[in-house]
């Protein structure tokens, strides 16, 4: 049986999903980090919970996050965060620009890629430092 919340595909395989399959994925995983890391920190209403885990997940915020990590990504997650921003969605929130919501949709990209190569480490470490 497929362990689904421990994944290791190959690369490969990977690069078989389309950019915007990747994303799908990478949203789950993105806001499922930002609902953690909330809970962590502990203290909070389950209204308090919503409302900041609302926050992190806009694309403005996204955004804005990502280009934290940007500089320390490898060339294979720097193709893969292109990727995702470079994809021809046609659906973009009201509350986001074009650009913020192509940067929000390579950030998930990048998150689909690495939860689907296992990679859960490096994805925590690039999490942390967005919100550090």
């Amino acid at each position: 049986m497929e362990n689904y919340f421990q994944m290791h595909m190959e690369k490969q395989q990977i690069d078989a999903i389309s950019n915007l399959g990747l994303a799908h994925i990478g949203d789950g995983v993105y806001e499922i980090l930002c609902r953690a890391y909330l809970c962590a920190k502990g203290g909070q209403t389950v209204k308090r919970l919503h409302k900041e885990s609302v926050e992190l997940v806009k694309a403005p915020t996204q955004a804005k996050l990502v280009e934290k990590i940007l500089p320390v990504l490898t060339e294979e997650e720097a193709a893969y965060y292109r990727r995702g921003k470079n994809a021809h969605s046609h659906a973009a929130p009201k509350s986001a620009t074009p650009q913020e919501y192509a940067k929000a949709t390579g950030l998930e990209t990048l998150f689909g890629a690495l939860y689907l190569a296992g990679r859960t480490d490096r994805l925590n470490e690039l999490f942390g430092l967005m919100v550090e």
